[in-house]
């Protein structure tokens, strides 16, 4: 199980060289007020002194400390830059010797040996100051620290700078708040290790380390306590009742150090005598408590509760590199490899669309859309919803009342009274009511039109992503399409009106669908002459006897009823009555007055209509109604296949041959195959991202799984 810890190091390594923290890898992170001691902690799992030492904010940027043991045989050697992929494969080929027994690498640094720990200290402060200015600001960005040495135990720890109340120097107003989230940001990782220091000569339920620590481990499963400064407590005093839980009890334990006071910094007291006097200390102030205190029992149980900690984290972690590289490798495809020949590539492009559209219209796409209604779905929905509920809600007699019915049929009669009802009145009024297909019908074309529109983005959107990495070639088919649409417009439109036009054209009377109101007509007409010849010849008058009556009644049909040939009604039989009277006898030609009446006085407008009148107004709706029920299945039927021939199809069939003729052209090549600025730098990150998610798949791979046990 010791070989876990080299390998997240090794992870650690692989995703700092891509600057990524995709992967939240198990590590130890120090906590604590500032000055409570952790540099010092750090310094003493080290043995050497590395860290910045002082008086206030000292670690002003979050330190990742990665500590690799190595053998004394092995201290002589190590390898070169562990980050590059070129090591992964041959290691050997970089090693060289080192002269020391313990030395140090910074990823920032790349190759840079540093054997001297003076320098190390003094690398990190110009790092600092580097990034965070020579004031007393902080900064999230962390240097990474690697110590090569065969008396430390493997470990991965992250030093974050103290937490603080009040703003000193120059720093901003809001400095705890930001130091507050510095450190939510790494202990927030559920798998870290929450390492909360805190000294021995304050109040342990007045710590901010362990505060901070159980917002987000409210448990305590990933808490260790660390009490420091045993040596600095009042006289009388002790830690006994903290180091053994009887305060704040916490899971993973707690355990008291000592460090080296500044006094001791100052006199160059290495941290090997330091370590010495710590335990003569724990021996003569704790000594039933000493076995399980002390700088080298925190090393030991840092490094057991890591192995346990990664051992637990890493089917998860397996599981989520394996996640992410799939995704990787999806987003690396849809940005493409680079073009290398543009011309089969332009050429796969415009086919693609091509063949991407006339999918997205027969229903066959790759990407079918869930949340409405697209392509020739919609066009379906357009042709039998849309249009057909519009012709269906248009009234066969919509705008036509009874006095334009009757208006229409004395129009049509000219100057003589009819005797039927006249046929060019229905074909004026019939030919009125069809033309008020022909809005409805091209409101159909455009909706069409419209949605073969819509499509175009569809396509772009979500079934040609290489398109959206070449925005002018993008711009230029959806300007080749449009073009090609636009012109098909006029001429569907044209088919459109001219399908009503030649409904217009001729009004077939002898339509199959239209034999059974001619016979409603004809039967009425039947009615009406056998009413006609049985007030004509009565059964009580002989047949000679009835002449002279036959030319009364002919006269009076021809002077007061202008229709015909209908029963009279009541009013106009009175009127005969009167006439047939002997003193009232016919003159050979109409009264003066009569005369007047009948030229000069308008029809009232609301007047009551005779019933020969409102048979023969309902005679003319019926057939209109009939014959325009009829034009309108007509309709409903041609205009989608015109529409379908006329707009969809030729648009389908002349596409491809459209796009290539308009755009396959050598000296419009560089310009449409002209990659978006970004694209190429997207294309570099992911593709680094998806190396680094490979390697360290290949990394967690190679452990055996009596690794885990």
């Amino acid at each position: 199980m010791e070989a876990l810890i080299p390998v997240i190091n090794k992870l650690q390594d692989v995703f700092n060289t891509v600057g990524a923290d995709i992967i939240q890898l198990p590590q130890i992170v120090v906590v604590g007020t500032q000055s409570s001691g952790k540099s010092s902690v750090l310094e003493s799992l080290v043995g050497r002194d590395l860290l910045p030492r002082g008086t206030g904010v000292v670690t002003r940027r979050p330190l990742i400390l990665q500590l690799v043991h190595v053998s004394p045989e092995d201290g002589r050697k190590t390898a070169g830059d562990e980050n590059d992929p070129a090591t992964w494969k041959n290691p050997r080929h970089l090693t060289k010797e080192i002269d020391a027994e313990e030395w140090g690498k910074f990823l920032h640094t790349k190759n840079k040996i540093y054997t001297d720990f003076d320098e190390i200290r003094q690398e990190i402060e110009n790092e600092t100051e580097r990034i965070s200015g020579n004031n007393k600001g902080i900064s999230p960005e962390p240097i990474h620290l690697k110590i090569f040495s065969s008396n430390v135990v493997n470990l991965t720890l992250v030093d974050l700078p103290g937490m603080t109340k009040v703003p000193v120097g120059d720093q901003p107003k809001d400095i705890e708040l930001q130091i507050r989230e510095l450190i939510l940001q790494f202990i927030s990782n559920p798998n870290s290790i929450i390492l909360a220091v805190t000294a021995a000569n304050t109040d342990m339920a007045t710590s901010e380390a362990l505060k901070i620590a159980r917002e987000v481990d409210p448990d305590g499963r990933r808490t260790l306590a660390v009490i420091t400064k045993l040596d600095l407590m009042d006289a009388g005093t002790d830690a006994m009742d903290v180091l053994m839980g009887r305060v704040i009890p916490v899971k993973l334990g707690i355990i008291g150090v000592v460090n080296r006071s500044q006094l001791d910094i100052n006199n160059k007291k290495s941290v090997v005598d330091s370590i010495r006097d710590e335990y003569g200390f724990l021996q003569k102030k704790y000594p039933s408590l000493a076995n399980r205190n002390g700088t080298k029992y925190l090393a030991r149980t840092l490094n057991r509760l890591l192995m346990h900690h990664i051992r637990d984290c890493l089917p998860e972690l397996k599981t989520r590199i394996n996640v992410l590289a799939a995704q990787y490798q999806s987003l690396l495809n849809s940005y493409g490899e680079p073009v290398e020949d543009k011309s089969a590539t332009l050429l796969q492009l415009i086919t693609k669309f091509a063949t991407e559209y006339c999918n997205t219209i027969e229903g066959t796409a790759k990407y079918i859309e869930t949340s409405e209604l697209c392509g020739g779905a919609r066009i379906c929905y357009i042709f039998h919803e849309t249009f057909g509920r519009t012709l269906e809600s248009v009234d066969p007699l919509g705008g036509l009342n009874t006095i334009d019915i009757l208006t229409a049929i004395r129009n049509a009669t000219g100057p003589r009274p009819a005797l039927f009802v006249p046929e060019v009145s229905f074909e004026l009024l019939v030919k009125r009511q069809i033309k008020r297909l022909e809005e409805p019908s091209l409101r159909c074309v455009e909706l069409v039109h419209e949605e073969m529109q819509r499509i175009i983005q569809h396509c772009s959107n979500y079934s040609t992503q290489e398109l959206l990495r070449f925005p002018k070639l993008h711009d230029a088919i959806v300007e080749v399409v449009t073009c090609l649409l636009r012109r098909r417009l006029p001429v569907t439109n044209e088919m459109v009106h001219n399908l009503v036009a030649i409904e217009l054209a001729y009004i077939n009377t002898k339509h199959p669908d239209f034999a059974d109101a001619c016979g409603l007509m004809n039967n009425n007409i039947e009615e009406q002459r056998r009413n006609r010849l049985a007030r004509e010849l009565p059964s009580a008058v002989p047949r000679d006897k009835a002449a002279p009556a036959t030319g009364d009644v002919s006269q009076e049909s021809g002077t007061g009823n202008w229709r015909g040939m209908l029963k009279p009604s009541k009013a106009e039989e009175a009127s005969a009555e009167e006439k047939s009277k002997p003193a009232a006898a016919l003159p050979a030609s109409p009264q003066k007055g009569h005369a007047v009446n009948l030229l000069d006085v308008p029809v009232p407008v609301a007047r009551k209509l005779s019933a020969r009148e409102q048979r023969d107004c309902e005679v003319i709706e019926r057939l209109i109604k009939s014959y325009f029920l009829i034009v309108r299945k007509n309709i409903q039927d041609s205009v989608p296949k015109a529409v379908m021939h006329f707009l969809v199809n030729h648009v389908k069939d002349t596409l491809q041959s459209e796009l290539v003729g308009q755009l396959y052209k050598s000296l419009l090549l560089d310009d449409l195959l002209t990659e978006s600025e970004d694209m190429a730098q997207r294309r570099k990150e992911a593709a680094d991202m998806l190396k680094a998610l490979q390697r360290a798949s290949q990394i967690i791979a190679e452990i055996r799984e009596t690794h885990l046990w």
